[in-house]
């Protein structure tokens, strides 16, 4: 049992294994939380040793890009087995998965971060993901259209997707407003933008790799995951480790907030078309500051961040290859002109990032991972990116520069769109 894969004791993933193989003979497996526990840690524990243990490439988020890739090809070569495609597929989309995830990472980290520190820097990351933003949308267009792919094009189904903020909200969105200008379907247009969106992830995770690796081989330009210099969790100090130690009750109290908050992000969503995910972020920022969680919560909240981020990680993204990333899509994209400009896009967003994070106070390798952030797919690629970075705890940071960053990307791209763009 002390022979593990992840967390996963051997012969409890050997057990998994069997038990899945009697469910498939039997044509169906259970889509309930219990059996979605098992077949996601087992894979996706799997999948991120292989990364970490493969040579050289395991620097460059091996890990989490196989977590994420392999069950893809898998889904798509039907060597996964249907019925338990069919489990992992409809536990995703009914169990809001990714938003438990994602709000014990936000939660936890805000409560965890330094108070005096917190504010500062949602303020200056802003800095260098406009400014990277800019760069990038020169670079991709030019790139782009030396390589004969045409400005139109580039800008609007390469460039533009990249930094739209993902599929549902960026993707999407893009795709329907395109097609009410140009009066093309909007699925053929959505089948042009999600290769683009697909491997721009996929690039900012293997640059979030490098620049982990780089901070190991350079300390001087790495905060370690945290953003700015003088940052303290709030769980270090002290010389009594008992009383930093938080209680089970604590850890349960914190995870009712996570949910407490995403629902009300989630309402605020559905009656203002407020983005949810950045409600629930705001709530946790005035949480920390008003002092509203006892330092109790705060640990609890900070407990339930690491076990999510050490546990749930890889079970996650190997759910996300499953459900949400298709093998064809992200093949559509390997053409030699699109793949230079999107790679082009991307090192011009983080390489902004790094090169202007200590003119506001930064480190260079935190900044360029957020802005890395910008070019995701959603809160899945920043799930992806951030894992493979080894950078969890900017998850608070990559959500505004997914979501805020997205959605004025989309924003501006429509208004041009509409004025300039019908190619």
């Amino acid at each position: 049992m002390e022979v593990r894969i992840g967390i996963v004791p051997a012969p409890l993933a050997l057990a998994v294994v069997a038990i899945a193989a009697v469910y498939v003979q039997l044509g169906q497996a259970p889509a309930d939380i219990l059996m979605n526990i098992a077949i996601l840690a087992a894979g996706g524990f799997a999948c991120g040793e292989i990364g970490k243990r493969i040579p050289g490439l395991r620097h460059l988020g091996l890990a989490a890009i196989l977590a994420t890739f392999v069950p893809s090809y898998l889904v798509y070569a039907h060597l996964l087995p249907g019925p338990i495609v069919k489990s992992i597929g409809d536990f995703t989309e009914q169990s809001n998965f990714l938003y438990l995830f994602v709000g014990s990472i936000v939660v936890g980290s805000i409560l965890g971060m330094d108070r005096r520190l917190l504010i500062a820097g949602f303020l200056k990351i802003f800095v260098p993901l406009i400014l990277g933003s800019a760069v990038a949308f020169v670079v991709g267009c030019s790139v782009g259209t030396a390589l004969g792919l045409g400005f139109s094009h580039t800008l609007f189904k390469i460039v533009v997707p990249i930094m739209a903020g993902g599929v549902g909200e960026g993707a999407i969105p893009l795709s329907v407003g395109y097609a009410l200008y140009s009066h093309q379907p909007a699925g053929d247009l959505f089948a042009q933008i999600l290769p683009a969106v697909m491997f721009g992830s996929l690039t900012a995770i293997v640059f979030a790799g490098g620049l982990n690796f780089l901070g190991r081989r350079f300390p001087t330009l790495s905060g370690e995951g945290r953003l700015q210099p003088g940052e303290q969790d709030v769980h270090l100090g002290g010389g009594d480790i008992e009383r930093f130690t938080p209680t089970p009750q604590a850890v349960g109290a914190a995870v009712v907030m996570v949910a407490t908050l995403y629902l009300a992000g989630a309402l605020a969503q559905k009656l203002w078309h407020w983005p949810g995910p950045v409600v629930m972020l705001g709530l946790a920022v005035v949480i920390k500051l008003g002092r509203l969680a006892t330092p109790a919560l705060e640990r609890g909240a900070y407990a339930n961040y690491q076990f999510f981020a050490a546990c749930v990680t890889y079970p996650l993204l190997f759910a996300i290859g499953v459900s949400k990333t298709p093998w064809e899509k992200l093949m559509e994209a390997f053409n030699l002109p699109t793949v230079t400009t999107v790679v082009a896009t991307v090192a011009a967003l983080m390489g902004t990032g790094f090169a202007v994070a200590r003119f506001v106070g930064m480190y260079p390798i935190e900044a360029a991972i957020v802005n890395g952030t910008h070019s995701g797919q959603g809160g899945t690629g920043d799930v992806a990116i951030l894992t493979a970075g080894n950078r969890m705890q900017l998850m608070p940071f990559a959500q505004i520069a997914t979501r805020i960053g997205g959605a004025i990307t989309v924003t501006v791209a429509l208004i041009a769109f509409a004025q300039i763009g019908h190619g």
